[in-house]
């Protein structure tokens, strides 16, 4: 009996699969085991979770590591990939106009129409004309409700307020005639004073419905077609809010301005064009398919595209000591999304949703560093280091093992930076393609849609589900079930939302609701894993048709996910495709595919082993 292990240098882990394989090439798979793989993928720094690995699954199997007959690892060759974003749009208030935000605790409740006064000018105003009261930083609430109820006293119709501190509700409950109250507004010293004003604050669990209303403001402030026009930004910007407000200037204006966002210029075998980033996801990704195969890609220098693929490049010659000249971008993937920007010009810390483009990008070498990392295991090992064959074919084979799979089959092996294909249409040819975008990118959308600024719970709200504390005994899950305690909840989950990890629950420190954070969760992976997943297939896939390939084996690390497995299946099931996750060798799940399908190819060779050895130790 021989006995060898496979290995599987991954992105992100290491994979090992020890079997031993008797005379006639038959293979008895032994143990797995799984490390984190130490530095870039396909480089020398990967030799301690190599070697982390194989002892482990060797240990598991219960076999002396002094009867290892060869170590089999994969043509891993380094793959960097980069992702940047760059912001395409911007919302301007100019002459201070102000639009409205979302203070945790606005006061009182409507819609209130007046001239904006100052608290200190109140007793001046006539009565019978309706004011908007502008209360100034630090003011007692008690003084301003005082000055308030004085004034309505007096026949001067207060209608609404406009507070800098966070006193609205304090404010709202002295008064003796109901009005809209908005508080926290950081500038209003800048507030314009004898301006025709709006103040809108929704009753709670509801938002605003007037000035989210291109119409609504037409309305309130008698606007012609052209001006109601000019406001259509404003009423977009107050979408989703609780409360609003909207001062009328004579030049005031809130306007949508297009940001360059610089070119990016896609070469082909046989083509190259420049496609403006601005210009959005769809029509970088139309251009690339009007170049493909990418031979290399370049950003406008200056922009974040521009950086991006630059360090990219440079990591990549510093990993391989390649001369960065020689390093060719080989994929692309662009996706729209959103930013919550700090509006410029506004008075209280105002946020609108911008659009943007992410863009993920990929490089990958030659086998010289992997011959460099094999000859560095033989020393740290002392056993023969085979690499033993492409990576995607060996996919194939460990897929293979999977029950139930059959050819032809498709691997989409889902890991931290790229998305990996192969198809085998019959057992002698393998095709495949490197792409672009995955779990990284998707992390990134998260965390940037949601506003978060915190990769480490972005990636928990990726892979765990969600639920809201509704009391300190039970949560309502984000299907919809109740789950209950015997314990009180910690303090800091209760009305919040929660993600569930395997650690425990973690509250998310943002006002969104559960069904948004899911909406954006879903929204990312649908953006990444399954416009990759149908683009891989569609290169690999014989002739172009999707329809020719019979099965598709989901593998690697993001096909743990609770969401994505589905999400790709149902995507295929159009072009009668049976889809699911690997489960390798009937035991292994998604993992272990590439070491797999490694001691199978081994195997098939047996009569080359004792000169693939040879050459080994030569």
């Amino acid at each position: 009996m021989t006995l060898v292990v496979g290995v599987d240098i991954g992105n992100s882990t290491t994979e090992a699969c020890a079997a031993e394989i008797d005379e006639d090439g038959r293979i008895g798979y032994l143990a797995g085991a799984l490390a984190r793989t130490s530095g870039v993928k396909g480089t020398t720094e990967n030799v301690a979770g190599v070697v982390e690995a194989v002892r482990d699954a060797l240990a598991a199997a219960g076999r002396d590591p002094a009867g290892l007959h060869a170590i089999l690892i994969n043509e891993a060759t380094p793959v960097i990939s980069g992702l940047a974003m760059e912001t395409i749009t911007e919302t301007i208030i100019t002459e201070s106009t102000m639009i409205g935000h979302n203070p945790d605790t606005p006061g009182g409740a409507g819609l209130g129409v007046g001239t904006t006064v100052g608290l200190a000018d109140l007793p001046g105003c006539a009565p019978g004309s309706p004011v908007i009261c502008v209360v100034g930083a630090g003011v007692d609430y008690e003084r301003a409700a005082e000055g308030i109820n004085a004034a309505t006293a007096r026949g001067v119709p207060v209608t609404g307020a406009i507070v800098h501190g966070d006193d609205a509700n304090l404010i709202a409950n002295r008064l003796c005639r109901a009005i809209p109250v908005v508080d926290e507004v950081t500038l209003v010293d800048k507030v314009p004073l004898g301006m025709p004003a709006a103040v809108e604050v929704a009753e709670p669990g509801r938002t605003i419905r007037t000035l989210s209303n291109s119409y609504g403001i037409a309305t309130v402030f008698q606007l012609d077609p052209e001006q109601t026009r000019m406001i259509a930004a404003v009423a977009r910007a107050l979408v989703g809010n609780r409360s609003a407000v909207v001062v009328r200037t004579p030049t005031g204006d809130i306007t949508d301005r297009r940001i360059p966002a610089g070119g990016l210029t896609l070469v082909g075998e046989t083509a190259r064009r420049v496609v403006e980033v601005d210009a959005g996801a769809e029509e970088i990704m139309a251009t690339l398919r009007g170049v493909r195969p990418l031979a290399d890609a370049a950003g406008e220098p200056g922009t974040h595209v521009g950086g991006m693929l630059a360090r990219v490049r440079g990591t990549m010659s510093e990993l391989t000591a390649t001369p960065v000249g020689e390093v060719r971008i080989k994929d692309v993937l662009a996706v729209d999304t959103f930013v919550p920007q700090r509006v410029t010009g506004g008075l209280a810390g105002e946020f609108a949703l911008e659009n943007a483009v992410a863009l993920a990008a990929m490089v990958r070498t030659s086998r010289g560093p992997m011959e460099r990392l094999a000859a560095r295991l033989r020393v740290a090992l002392g056993v023969p280091v085979l690499i033993g064959g492409v990576e995607a074919d060996m996919a194939v084979l460990g897929a293979l093992t999977t029950p139930g799979a059959g050819l032809p089959v498709a691997i989409l092996d889902l890991g931290g930076g790229s998305t990996d294909a192969a198809v085998a249409a019959d057992e002698a040819r393998v095709e495949s393609v490197h792409l672009a975008g995955a779990g990284d990118l998707v992390t990134s959308l998260i965390d940037s849609e949601l506003g978060l600024e915190n990769p480490g719970l972005a990636e928990e709200i990726k892979k765990f589900p969600l639920a809201k504390a509704e009391s300190f005994f039970h949560i309502r899950m984000e299907d919809g079930t109740a789950r209950f305690f015997d314990e009180p909840l910690p303090p800091d989950a209760f009305a919040r939302v929660l993600v569930l990890t395997d650690t425990g629950m973690h509250p998310i420190p943002a006002r969104h609701t559960m069904e948004k954070i899911r909406q954006v969760r879903r929204a990312a992976k649908e953006r990444v894993f399954v416009v990759n997943a149908l683009r891989a297939l569609e290169q690999v896939a014989p002739r172009g048709n999707i329809r020719e390939i019979g099965f598709v084996v989901v593998l690697g690390g993001s096909a743990l996910d609770f969401e994505i497995p589905d999400m790709i299946a149902q995507a295929v099931a159009e072009f009668g495709i049976v889809s699911g996750t690997g489960n390798v060798r009937g035991t292994e799940g998604p993992r272990n595919a590439v070491a797999t399908g490694l001691v199978a190819h081994y195997a098939a060779n047996a009569g080359l082993r004792g000169e693939l050895v040879d050459r080994a130790l030569g």
